[in-house]
């Protein structure tokens, strides 16, 4: 069955900007692209769920919206990638305002799947930060690689191998269940992930973190 874009056809402000994101996987879409660009392979690895041709549709739809562009690097590399426009990264404060409501909401579950992508702008969204020290930590999930870095009022996250004198390590639900659960570092770092650091510090870093959204 093929599948068409339609639209609102309504004047509405909010109608216009549901013609162009408001399809099923559209702003999962970008919520994979909101940490930069990525290849075709990766962003479907973050949405498990979608099949290739629907994902193509919604890289399209998304281009002829003016929210994605595709960049094809140079030799010898030869690679398509997909990266948000200054539309598309306009779009951080509709998903954290998504994030934040949604942890008032019933019915989460966090057993299901989450991308690595997934969880760090969950804690972007989530973070207290009036309650934040000044942090730099490495979070490796799989082939995935962050640093997250914090200061008193501030959050910032990116794609980056570099070093940090704490570490986390694990899988992406786990890492979830570490921060977001109750249970202290000193214990989740004895089998459920990996912690390298002072553990008075990275127990301060994932204290900043809860499943509601700070006042």
């Amino acid at each position: 069955m093929t599948e068409s874009r339609r639209s609102y056809d309504e004047g509405c402000i909010a109608a216009h900007a549901l013609d162009l994101i408001g399809d099923r996987w559209a702003l999962l879409v970008v919520r994979e692209l909101m940490l930069g660009p990525r290849r075709f392979g990766a962003i479907r690895e973050g949405l498990p769920g979608i099949s290739a041709n629907v994902l193509t549709r919604r890289l399209e739809d998304l281009e002829a919206g003016g929210i994605v562009v595709r960049e094809q690097l140079p030799d010898p590399v030869r690679v398509q990638l997909y990266r948000l426009t200054d539309a598309g990264l306009g779009l951080w404060p509709v998903i954290r305002a998504l994030c934040r409501w949604g942890v008032g909401m019933p019915g989460h579950d966090p057993r299901l799947f989450i991308s690595p992508t997934a969880l760090m702008l969950s804690m972007r969204a989530l973070c207290a930060r009036s309650r934040a020290g000044v942090h730099q930590v490495a979070m490796v999930l799989g082939p995935e690689r962050f640093v997250i870095r914090t200061a008193p009022g501030d959050f910032r996250v990116e794609r980056s191998t570099a070093e940090a004198a704490l570490r986390f390590e694990g899988g992406t639900n786990a890492m979830a269940a570490a921060i977001y659960g109750p249970i202290p570092l000193a214990q989740t770092a004895q089998g459920l992930i990996g912690f390298d650091g002072d553990l008075g510090a990275g127990q301060a870093f994932v204290d900043l973190f809860a499943l509601r959204a700070e006042p």
